[in-house]
């Protein structure tokens, strides 16, 4: 297709070379900046395609394998191949307003997927590489998939998926699936059927709560295309930048730097594809491709800082981190080596970059910086809903931004909680300085974060007492020095089990099952549970805990658990580890 610049495209790009002009100027973007709200919009046609016009020839995708190969993606050639593949999805079955499970990789059909499903005005679910058949279960039933796209290697995982949707296998043939290869064979000359409005829902993300299955966040063809304005404003993309940001597809921060925020300023997408982390390799590639802007959560920041920084001779212009606050000295080992500053952020799935420390403003140790363009962001008490000093950060809705979610799908009701008394209500709990800076302090409920995923303490303890051994589970997190924190059970067991290393096994074992890679349980400890008095296991108590077992530092401080056989009593209060079971590893 032939794209055509429309009022929308205007009105978006006079909105983010706003934002580009002023990048060094945080007051006079914050005054200055208003969302393009059009009523009707497609992003990849009336954004990416017109981008691949003006710059055919410019990079818009570049992946660099572990073992050296190479390969880049021009924005005229995925904006040809996207109208190719958009054109063999309609083809096969796919319609406007049509779910699909897209569960690939860090590869080229996974972009090639998502330009095309835009276009198509297909809605997009995205899903971890790392989900089992129960999770995936869980998202055709409530997202309502009828098609999904996914590697041949994952196949297998959904065997037990019951549902009555169409499969397409990216990679080997699969009986009874499609394959994907089938497209490069078809036209380009792609003919689409209908209009896409702005309101029209485009992502459905899964994401983790406390007392409830994870929550469905939705969101539409405007509120993350053009909703990611405000992370290029953070991150301080520029046109022609070549931006690497570490994140796993299938996660909401794949999509915010991966995708839009990169392409909306005109840049390149970067990716080293490792399997395992090894800071020199990941500052070579960044080397050899003049990496100019770079992202990365803390896990990979505290791993990184483990080696030799200064290997790296040509640091990117841009740093910073999102996930969780980092800690001072990782920022200022960094800063010693690469004179750059890494800059915190903060956002969610059901939006974008809302707060921030963006290009040349004063950094404040600790804080996650200031509200970003467009974003009108308070901190409430908890209880009253009054503006306070510390409480709830909370997003004004009488200037609601473009960039947040819809609503949970199929959830009115948390929809309607989330937004109650005319503000979006994060969850999380932070301080604000008189100038406006915001550090972040926890979170209000349970939920936390291992190696950058969050997990939800209520679907993991759900697994765990499935086990005929387990009366009673806690999950929480437990200070770990690389991850930042690991999934530990604390565990009533059953009548007729004892808590020794056999006990611990067959949990550990059951969790190997049930559970996705990342959300295995890692540490356990078999205790009495801390309850209020209506019966509610009280977790604050048990993170309390980890924390002074933990220390900051520590390796191990703790008593490990004992080497008892099946039948003998054993003893509570001592910390297994999966470590101690190599066959499990």
């Amino acid at each position: 297709m032939t794209a055509q610049p429309t009022e929308a495209t205007e009105e978006l790009r006079a909105a983010r070379d706003f934002l580009l002009e002023h990048r060094g100027d945080y007051d006079a973007a914050v005054a200055g900046f208003r969302w393009p709200r059009p009523g009707r919009f497609n992003w990849a046609l009336e954004w990416f395609d017109v981008i691949a016009q003006e710059h055919p020839q410019r990079d818009a995708l570049v992946i660099v394998e572990e073992d050296g190969r190479r390969g880049s993606w021009t924005y005229a050639g995925l904006s040809a191949r996207s109208d190719q593949v958009a054109g063999w999805l309609q083809e096969n079955g796919v319609r406007r307003g049509d779910k699909i499970i897209v569960m690939l990789g860090n590869q080229l059909e996974l972009w090639e997927v998502i330009l095309a499903c835009i276009k198509l005005g297909a809605v997009i679910i995205p899903a971890s590489t790392l989900l089992n058949t129960s999770d995936l279960q869980d998202r055709v039933r409530r997202g309502g998939a009828r098609f999904v796209v996914a590697r041949s290697v994952d196949a297998p995982t959904f065997r037990g998926v019951q549902g009555t949707f169409i499969r397409i296998a990216v990679g080997e043939p699969v009986l009874g699936w499609i394959e994907y290869d089938d497209s490069e064979d078809y036209p380009d000359d792609l003919a689409l059927q209908g209009t896409t409005f702005a309101r029209d829902p485009l992502f459905l993300y899964f994401t983790s709560g406390t007392t409830a299955l994870p929550k469905l966040v939705e969101h539409t063809h405007i509120s993350y295309p053009i909703g990611h304005l405000s992370t290029m404003f953070w991150i301080g993309l520029r046109p022609g930048d070549v931006h690497l940001n570490i994140s796993s597809p299938g996660w909401a921060k794949h999509a915010w730097s991966n995708v839009f925020a990169p392409w909306l300023a005109g840049s390149t997408v970067f990716l080293y594809n490792y399997g395992r982390f090894d800071a020199a390799a990941l500052m070579r590639a960044m080397a050899e491709n003049q990496v100019s802007t770079f992202c990365a959560p803390p896990t990979v920041w505290r791993m990184l800082i483990q080696a030799d920084l200064s290997a790296l001779r040509t640091p990117p212009r841009e740093a910073v981190g999102a996930g969780e606050p980092l800690n001072p000295e990782v920022i200022e080992q960094v800063r010693r080596a690469w004179g750059v500053t890494i800059r915190d952020g903060f956002g969610q799935t059901e939006m974008t970059l809302s707060v921030g420390n963006s290009p040349g403003q004063p950094v404040h140790d600790g804080s996650m910086g200031r509200p970003m363009p467009g974003y009108a962001v308070t901190v409430l008490d908890p209880i009253t809903d009054q503006p306070t000093d510390e409480g709830e950060i909370c997003l004004d809705l009488s200037v609601r931004p473009v960039a947040l979610m819809v609503g949970y799908h199929g959830d009115p009701q948390r929809t309607a909680e989330s937004t109650r008394g005319g503000y979006y209500h994060t969850g999380d709990i932070g301080s604000r300085t008189a100038d406006g800076y915001i550090t972040y302090v926890g979170r209000d409920d349970d939920v936390f974060k291992a190696s950058d995923y969050r997990l939800s303490p209520f679907e993991l303890e759900s697994v765990l007492l499935e086990h005929p051994a387990v009366a009673e589970a806690a999950v929480v997190p437990s200070p770990d020095a690389t991850r930042l924190a690991v999934p530990k059970a604390y565990v009533v067991l059953a009548e007729g089990y004892h808590p020794n290393n056999v006990a611990a096994r067959l949990i550990f074992q059951h969790s190997q099952d049930h559970l996705a890679p990342y959300k295995r349980i890692r540490r356990l400890e078999f205790a009495p549970l801390p309850k209020t008095i209506s019966g509610k296991i009280r977790r604050v108590e048990l993170r309390e805990r980890e924390d002074h077992i933990h220390p900051p530092g520590s390796t191990n401080p703790v008593a490990r658990g004992p080497a008892v056989t099946s039948g003998s009593p054993g003893a509570a209060g001592v910390e297994y580890r999966i470590e101690d079971f190599p066959e499990l590893r």
